[in-house]
This record gives C-alpha cells, structure tokens and sequence, in this order.
C-alpha cells in the first residue's frame, strides 16, 4: 500500500495556517518601528489578565483554562520603540497600510476576494502575549486557490494581526511570566488553507510552495521566528487538533506523520476498551487518599512531597491496565498524556501509574496494597499524584476526564510542537465565544482604485525570477535556486543593475563565500548592502581582485564602520600595478630556472600559487596567469 492510499484509507485531512511577519516601518496599530533587541530594557511593569463573558454570556474555554493558572505577567519595554499602545495605555492607531497593501498583494497572488471593507476583531487570549487580553485579526481577503505540484489547494481566508509579545522567560516560584513588548503589535499575515491536503509529504510541500509565494513579495521579514504554522490534523473516527506555532517547515511531514500515528494508536486503545466493556460512566469521580500506604516510602517524588505537609491521592480506572504504558508517539505514552493533563490543571510535576509500577522506589508490596484499597481488578489501572491536597485533587480530576476522553477516542484540543516532531497537551481548542469586534480601530474600505494599483504593480514570484536568472543571466540552476530565496536578493539585484560584475561572481559571493566565512565564526551579519555594492564597484574597475573578497569581507565584517578604501589601505589589498606583477613574477621565475626546466610547462602549476600568496590577494588570477605563462615560456626558450 502506498502512502497516498494509506493516508487515503485513513480520511487524512490537513489545513494549514501560515502566519508570517511583514517588514513595514511601522506597527500594526501604532507608529513604533517593527525591531526585536537584544539590549537590557529601560522598564517593566506588571499585570494580571482576566476571561470575560462573550456576548452571549458565554466564557471561551481556552481563556478559562489560562486564567486558571493564576498567573501574574511581567512587561518589558523601550523607551524609544515601544510605546503606550503596547502597553494598553493609549487607544490603537489607525491600521498600518502598508501592511494591508502586502496582504491584497498575496491575495492577487492567490485569486482571493478582498472584502469591501476591514473589520478588525477581537480574539482573546490571556495567556499573558498581548497587554489588553485579545489579539486584533482582521478578514483581508476571502477564498483562492494555490496551485502545488498540480494539485490545487483552496484557500479559507487571509488575515492581518498583530504579532504577540516575546516570551522571555518563566519564574516558576513567583508563577510569573516575563514578556517583552518589542515584538507586540509587528504586521503579521494569516495565510489559511481549506483541509485540502491529504499527506504529510503534501502538506510540507503546500507550505513551502505559500512561504516562497510570501516571499514574492519582497515585503516579509526573515530569520528564525519570523514564520511560524499552526496545522490542523484530523483522520476518519479522530478529532481536529491544533497544533500551533510549528516553526521547522523541514519537518512538517514528520508532524503530520506523528500526529496520525497519536490518533491511530488512540482508536486502538478506544476500540481495546470497548472490548472490555468499559463506557464513560464507568470512570467515576472518586478520588481516594492513599498517603498511609506511602508514609515510608522509598520514593523521592513522595518523600519530598509529605515533608511539604501534600498527600498522595489516587483515582482506580476501570479498563486501563496495561493501556496506559502504551507508546502513541516516540518517547511518548498514554501516561504521558495523562501527566500533561495533571501538569497543566494541577500544577503537579508527574503522575504515578501502575502499568509502570513498581519502579521509582515503590515496591511491591506497596503496589500491592494499593490496588487492595483502591479495589482495582486485573485489568483496572491505578493513578495517583503526590502533592499538596489541593494540587492532587485538580491533577486527578484533570486526569479522570482524560479518561473518558480516551474512552471515546480522540479529545479535541490544541497541542504544542516538540523538537522531534511530536507534540504535547497545551489548552483546549477555543470556541467561537473568543472572537467579537474591535470598537477603537477604525474601518477601511477595500476600493477599486487601490486593487487596480496593485494589480499594476505586482512583483515577480521567486519561481519566474529563478528562471530569469538562468535565461538571462546565464546563472547555473542551482546558484539562481540559491539566490532567487535568498534574503541577499535585493542587493544581488541591485549590484547586477549598477556594474558589469559577473552575475555569476556576485551570486557565489553572497551565497557561498559568505556562508563560508560564517562557518569560521566570522560575524559575516555586520555586513550591509553598502559592503558588497562598493566591493563590486571597485572589482568592476579592476582596482580589487576577485581573489581579495574573502580577506575583505572578513575585514569588513569585523569593522562594518570602515569604508571599503580604508580597508584596502590598512590590509594593503589594492591591486598591484602590472609592473609590479611582471617583476614579482620574473624573480619568482629566475630563482626557480631548475624546477622550470624539470617539469617544463607543467611547472605553471605549482607556481601559480607561489604568485598568489606573494602577491597577497592583490592581482587578478587570469591576469597573474597570462604573465607566468609568458614568463615560463620564455624560459624554456633560453
């Protein structure tokens, strides 16, 4: 069975989010440049976010499930870019319109409708990311389609947001989260495809095919956490599960793949439960103190958890022996999701099961008058939790209604990425009681006049431009592949435009040559636009050799505030006059008459590098070749 036939066998479904950040000037909703800093911040401030009933009366159980963890959230801010709208302390601006024309431009691209008229929204979200508890979303464009390796891919929505804040860290004891505001309110674009994909080969593919269409445009910003996917992941009998904030586009197939083998092995356990007769209502809500039996126990886990004055408690569930120490996903079982649950509603480290007992300093004996109290049959399993009452409790109740979940089969939720391709528990999926408008932004109307401006002025997608480059720059396939991607695409462009360079020398040089000075940890992102455009310019008029751009570079790199002329006066790379050249070379000749009489024209060779290293970078190849030669012949001739 083919893959294509077995995802088909399996109703695979996969929809795509895409959200990628926009260089504009500005902010979403204010004037603040869009940077993201290194430098210490000039302030913080602290706050606490609540759930509010939507107007239905309803409270979304996302926000519930935050709230829940009571935690408070520390602000950092600059002074000079960052400002009062970040802070929830000064009413949005109007929308940014750069950004909106970006999003009509990915929208021609993609055969999208725009709206008549943007209508920002309010999604809420209090997990601490954005200061007034919502994140605003506004509908660009509706419908479209992506032609992928042809197969076409329908398009849901496009979307513009604003970027949350940057997480920083987490102070566990203070149940404190530190934001910083610097990425707050940055453009982003929401790019959602329809559940039209049908392999993880396919939905890595569709993805990279978008991306490159984003990038098209010239508008979007690059580097590691300027593109970010949530992937929505279903089989026939599973559930829709979200998995967000998916950042390594390279293994997104494994994703997929992993989360279909998590809900496979779920319908298993599902259908292994039902054999044994077990429904939801055989999982009851008791929760039973079982701290005698542990009072000398040999556990750590336990031991630290009684000196703290906690307990342990236990919940028997009917049906799981032997089910909940099975893998669903490399490194991850059952239990695991089990512990997720108890982590995250009751702030507990772990979870105790008896599919993995007696381990952990719990003995036999101890497991045995554990499942004599809890009454637990053959085929029952026992969970228990050691912490404080309280902690216990939430963790066991979490647990419970995981395991009537497990019962019915796949739980709707929202999941977390990890660096293998699997992903843990992160909060229910939201319901619809999260979104309601945005009363202090103003609308904007989509007109005719300004579509018709950006049909007029669409820019080339990456795919043509690489085609361009082998046509009609004589580029190889796969330096124009390179460089058509490249973030160096603008100055590439711009130096082919202003000097007779070979296209070909200028590619190498930004993809290759750089590349390999930043493996040998030279800090080649120092390097600007300016660099390399006077680089070429001085090549161009033959006053530096090709031969001297590593050296320069290196040089600039490590002093981007020099010019290019002071360089070459410090690290003497100017190029040396042709006398020069002929009198290096004709005493490199002289004091080697032996040699070149031994191996004849063969000798260039050798000598070629003698020339090079002598002459420091500061002759041209071609030109110190065509003098050796000459050179050599004429020794021969004698």
């Amino acid at each position: 069975m083919t893959d294509i036939d077995r995802y088909q066998k399996l109703g695979l479904m996969v929809g795509l989010e895409l959200h990628q950040q926009l260089d504009t000037t500005r902010k979403l909703y204010c004037h603040c440049p869009t940077v993201v800093r290194d430098e210490e911040p000039d302030g913080k401030f602290i706050r606490r976010l609540r759930p509010t009933q939507s107007e239905m009366g309803t409270i979304d159980p996302a926000a519930l499930f935050e709230y829940q963890k009571q935690k408070k959230f520390c602000y950092e801010y600059y002074y000079d870019t960052t400002c009062l709208v970040e802070a929830d302390e000064e009413p949005p601006h109007d929308l940014c319109e750069e950004s909106i024309d970006i999003c009509l431009t990915v929208a021609n691209f993609l055969k999208s409708r725009p709206v008549d008229e943007i209508h920002p929204m309010r999604k809420i979200v209090i997990d601490g990311s954005n200061t007034t508890g919502f994140q605003r979303t506004a509908v660009i464009a509706i419908g479209g389609l992506a032609d992928v390796g042809g197969k076409t891919i329908g398009i849901q929505t496009i979307c513009l947001e604003e970027d949350a804040a940057r997480k920083i860290a987490d102070d566990d004891e203070n149940n404190i989260r530190v934001y910083r505001l610097d990425r707050l309110g940055i453009p982003l674009i929401e790019v959602a495809t329809d559940p039209d994909i049908h392999t993880p080969s396919e939905a890595q593919e569709v993805a990279l095919a978008i991306g490159l269409l984003l990038r098209s445009t010239g508008r979007v910003k690059r580097g590691l956490g300027t593109i970010r996917q949530d992937v929505n992941i279903s089989i026939r009998d599973g559930a829709i599960i979200e998995i967000k904030g998916f950042q390594q586009l390279d293994m997104l197939s494994t994703l997929v793949e992993l989360e279909v083998q998590r809900q496979e092995k779920l319908l298993v356990i599902r259908d292994t439960l039902k054999v044994r007769g077990v429904v939801p209502d055989d999982i009851n809500d008791s929760i039973t103190d079982v701290t005698s039996i542990f009072a000398n126990s040999e556990s750590k886990v336990i031991r630290s958890a009684l000196k703290a004055d906690g307990a342990v408690y236990a919940v028997r569930l009917p049906g799981f022996a032997g089910l909940i120490g099975t893998e669903i996903q490399p490194e991850r079982r059952l239990g695991t999701e089990f512990s997720d649950y108890a982590k995250f509603w009751g702030g507990v480290g772990g979870i105790f099961h008896t599919d993995e007992l007696p381990k952990y300093g719990i003995t036999d004996h101890d497991l045995t008058q554990l499942k004599n109290l809890m009454k637990a049959g053959e085929l029952d399993a026992v969970v228990m939790v050691a912490s404080s009452e309280e902690r216990c409790k939430d963790a066991l109740k979490a647990i419970i209604e995981r395991a009537r979940e497990a019962v019915r089969g796949v739980p709707a939720e929202t999941r977390t990425p990890l660096q293998n391709g699997s992903s843990k528990y992160a909060r229910p999926r939201p319901g619809s009681s999260r979104m309601y408008p945005e009363t202090d932004v103003r609308p904007v109307k989509i007109t005719e006049t300004r579509l018709r401006k950006i049909r007029m002025n669409m820019p080339e997608t990456i795919e043509k431009r690489e085609k361009r480059f082998i046509k009609e720059l004589g580029l190889s396939s796969d330096l124009a592949h390179q460089i058509s991607r490249s973030a160096n695409i603008d100055v590439f462009e711009q130096v082919v435009r202003e000097t007779n360079v070979s296209p070909t020398l200028i590619a190498a040089t930004l993809e290759n040559t750089v590349v390999n000075l930043h493996r040998d940890r030279v800090p080649t992102e120092n390097l600007l636009d300016r660099h390399f455009i006077d680089l070429f310019k001085l090549i161009e008029k033959k006053e530096v050799s090709t031969d001297a751009i590593p050296t320069l570079l290196t040089h600039l790199a490590q002093n981007p505030n020099q010019s290019i002329e002071e360089v070459l006066t410090t690290k003497d790379l100017a190029m040396a006059s042709r006398a020069e050249i002929e009198e290096t070379i004709k005493k490199i000749v002289r004091d080697r008459e032996d040699f070149i009489q031994e191996q004849g024209e063969r000798s260039i060779g050798g000598l070629m590098g003698i020339v090079m290293k002598e002459l420091g970078g500061k002759v041209d190849g071609k030109i110190a070749k065509e003098i050796l030669t000459a050179e050599v012949k004429k020794q021969l001739s004698i």
